[in-house]
């Protein structure tokens, strides 16, 4: 069994903006590189992890970034947005966790339950009901672990990766 290390989970600042597009850009990469084209990876990484659109999302008034820390490195990160839910979403007071990723070498030692627990503390406090997801109907370890926090199927959206369109599904789950 991997050793569980503690993890500290902080709210994200403007400063953290450089954190996050390289943080944001490698976890999506190790995520995903091994099941899409290296021109695809590029285009989305370019389009979604500079220092720009980081900086644009960390200072949006709606959007919380936490970041999740082991010995005082950042070892992961989430997001949550709220907005227009994707169809099949009927709880109440939505939001969405667009974003939970945690570093390979951290994958099954507590950084993304930290992160969890964390989002669902947030959306809690901000007065949400209704948190939402997307998640590729390719990445089994992420729906398994989305289920192990109560997320159920509720529907599917299209993602544009680059070039290629890809279909997520959409889980929510009361807060």
């Amino acid at each position: 069994m991997t050793q569980k290390l503690p993890v500290t989970v902080r709210r994200a600042t403007p400063e953290d903006a450089n954190l996050l597009a390289e943080l944001g850009a490698r976890t999506f990469l190790e995520t995903f590189a091994a099941d899409n084209t290296k021109e695809d990876m590029d285009a989305y990484l370019a389009a979604n992890f500079n220092l720009e659109q980081q900086t644009a999302e960390l200072i949006h008034p709606d959007a919380t970034f936490l970041i999740a820390e082991v010995s005082a490195a950042a070892a992961g990160y989430a997001k949550l947005q709220p907005g227009e839910p994707a169809e099949g979403i009927e709880g109440r007071k939505p939001i969405e966790l667009a974003r939970l990723y945690a570093q390979r070498e951290w994958l099954g030692r507590g950084v993304g339950e930290a992160l969890m627990r964390a989002c669902l503390d947030e959306a809690r406090g901000a007065g949400y009901e209704t948190i939402w997801l997307g998640v590729w109907e390719r990445n089994a370890r992420a729906q398994a672990f989305y289920r192990k926090w109560d997320f159920r199927a509720v529907g599917e959206h299209l993602f544009q990766l680059g070039s290629d369109t890809q279909r997520d599904l959409v889980m929510a789950r009361a807060v």
